[in-house]
């Protein structure tokens, strides 16, 4: 921190500078108690209130001058006081005082003035009406949006401000999540089968062998969607994205419990229902022997 003054020198006791520059690192608002006891220190004498008025002068660009040092800046220029002089001491521009001066005179406020900025193309009303639309069709892009908000609210509407309204709506566009589909039959038999096992206990859920299976697919050159190119590479060999009618694939199936995981075990080529009983009929027998040296295990069915 450095504090420098400038005082004037004269000959009576009550001599105070007329100038104090203070350089502060951190904010303001976090050393106006310093500030002040430094002040009273070099024999400074201002308020606590004053210096957080200063403090609020720090303000971005364009910020309008906040009503309390609006009000000061006033009641200097009723006392008599000249614009320079209150520039100066408020550590303002001279043109930002005489405007704020010259707005009094005319209408007798200091209030700041409502901005005069374009008025938005959708209203209250109509963001409405586009929030309600696109939560019916959610699956529709933002060019389907735009047509028919173009035919709906019969105005001139382009991709962008139909896309800055949508974010007006608290909505945003995101990747839908990838889920298998359910038709009702199954998911009536999910439902029941849920509700029969409710009321198990933690021990009997202990005694169940789960396992499921995963194919896995070798495809010959799918190194990716994208890929880097000029515009005239799109026939270079190299920047195709080669795939196989029926690719050569592993059925790999597996199971585990509360005890611990099973070994896999690897098929060659398709499974069916028949492939796929001798796997159940096969491989749980040994491995729930090895889990619970000999404890029953249930395959949920």
């Amino acid at each position: 921190m450095r504090a420098t003054h400038s005082k004037k020198v004269g000959t009576g006791s009550n001599k105070r500078p007329e100038m104090l520059n203070v350089h502060i690192r951190n904010s303001w608002r976090t050393n106006l108690q310093l500030i002040g006891s430094i002040g009273n220190m070099i024999g400074y004498k201002k308020s606590l209130s004053e210096w957080q008025c200063l403090s609020e002068v720090k303000m971005d660009r364009g910020s309008p001058i906040p009503p309390m040092l609006r009000r000061k800046i006033v009641e200097q220029y009723q006392k008599g006081v000249s614009q320079r002089k209150i520039a100066k001491s408020l550590t303002l521009s001279s043109s930002t005082v005489h405007n704020i001066i010259q707005k009094f005179r005319e209408s007798g406020t200091i209030s700041v003035r409502k901005g005069q900025g374009r008025k938005t193309i959708l209203d209250a009303h109509d963001l409405r009406a586009l929030r309600q639309h696109c939560i019916t069709y959610r699956n529709a892009t933002v060019m389907e949006i735009t047509t028919w908000a173009q035919e709906y609210f019969q105005k001139t509407l382009s991709v962008n401000t139909i896309h800055h309204a949508i974010h007006r709506c608290q909505l945003k566009l995101y990747r839908s999540k990838n889920k298998p589909y359910l038709n009702m039959i199954q998911k009536r038999r999910r439902f029941l089968w849920a509700k029969a096992h409710l009321k198990w206990t933690v021990a009997k859920w202990k005694t169940v062998l789960w396992s499921d299976e995963s194919k896995f697919e070798v495809l010959f050159g799918k190194l990716g969607h994208h890929v880097i190119r000029t515009k005239e590479d799109k026939d270079n060999p190299s920047c195709y994205q080669r795939s196989v009618q029926k690719p050569a694939s592993l059925m790999v199936w597996g199971c585990m419990s509360a005890c611990g995981m099973g070994s896999l075990h690897i098929w060659k080529g398709t499974i069916n229902a028949e492939r796929y009983i001798h796997v159940l009929e096969q491989y749980p027998a040994p491995i729930q022997t090895s889990f619970l040296s000999g404890k029953t295990l249930h395959f949920p069915t």
